[in-house]
């Protein structure tokens, strides 16, 4: 498989299917780097694959919109090639189109592994990894967010404290759910008594909004992650003085603690 594609081809996809599902954009060129203003509200950074950037160039494109009030986010051509439905359902969750569910209508309740992977891989841009716990929320019948936990960890800075991680949250593409992560958080703090969560933003996305809002506090920011990407353009960390021609960045992630 060539993944070294013509930069406006993918764009070009890219333009056509947010038509598709009628969110006006148009593009325009900042020093070096090629944006989409998306619906005047969100800036889509396109970054192909063939590129001579650094993280640092795009921490700071990204840190100059915000100070200008805008939000922008990374977009990767390896990412749009893989998973374009995820990446069209993130988008339209960020520009608010959703269909809201009020979490007071759902039940939450224990997932299989099967159940909380196939529901990952379908609705979350990076796809599911092993975890403990798996939590669904259901509306009716329908699962509409899953939510996946690390088992609790003895930490060594204060007797009897346990943390674990929030690994995973997605919910179905088209929907947001009021009130929905803070029901599951809620959930696995009943059955598991941890002194707190922590969990990760990817800062190609989000700058951990909605963990804020949640009482989250942020405690650290984790540095760029380089990997190399195989034939099916998935992402695998690349390992030390591992050469290869196709190589991809993030921006790295920010840290997140929340205390019970």
């Amino acid at each position: 498989m060539n993944i070294q594609t013509s930069n406006n081809k993918w764009y070009n996809q890219l333009i056509l299917a947010l038509a598709d599902n009628k969110i006006g954009c148009f593009f325009t060129l900042e020093d070096k780097f090629s944006l989409l203003q998306v619906d005047h509200q969100l800036a889509v950074h396109l970054v192909s694959l063939n590129n001579k950037f650094t993280p640092q160039d795009l921490i700071e494109l990204q840190e100059r919109h915000h100070q200008e009030g805008t939000k922008l986010v990374h977009l990767w051509e390896d990412l749009w090639q893989s998973k374009p439905d995820q990446v069209l359902a993130r988008i339209k969750s960020l520009l608010g189109k959703n269909i809201r569910i009020h979490g007071r209508k759902t039940k939450v309740f224990k997932i299989t592994k099967p159940v909380a992977d196939s529901f990952l891989i379908e609705n979350h841009l990076q796809g599911s990894v092993s975890s403990r716990y798996k939590i669904g929320l259901f509306e009716k019948e329908a699962l509409v967010a899953v939510a996946t936990f690390s088992a609790l960890r003895k930490m060594n800075h204060t007797e009897n404290y346990k943390s674990a991680e929030l690994i995973r949250f997605a919910v179905k593409a088209g929907y947001s759910i009021t009130g929905g992560l803070s029901k599951l958080i809620a959930f696995f703090a009943e059955m598991h008594n941890p002194n707190d969560l922590m969990t990760y933003a990817d800062r190609d996305w989000s700058a951990g909004e909605a963990y804020i809002k949640l009482g989250f506090k942020q405690t650290a920011v984790l540095e760029p992650q380089f990997y190399v990407l195989d034939e099916n353009l998935n992402r695998k960390l690349k390992k030390d003085n591992q050469v290869l021609a196709t190589e991809v960045f993030n921006t790295g992630s920010l840290k997140f603690i929340l205390k019970f």
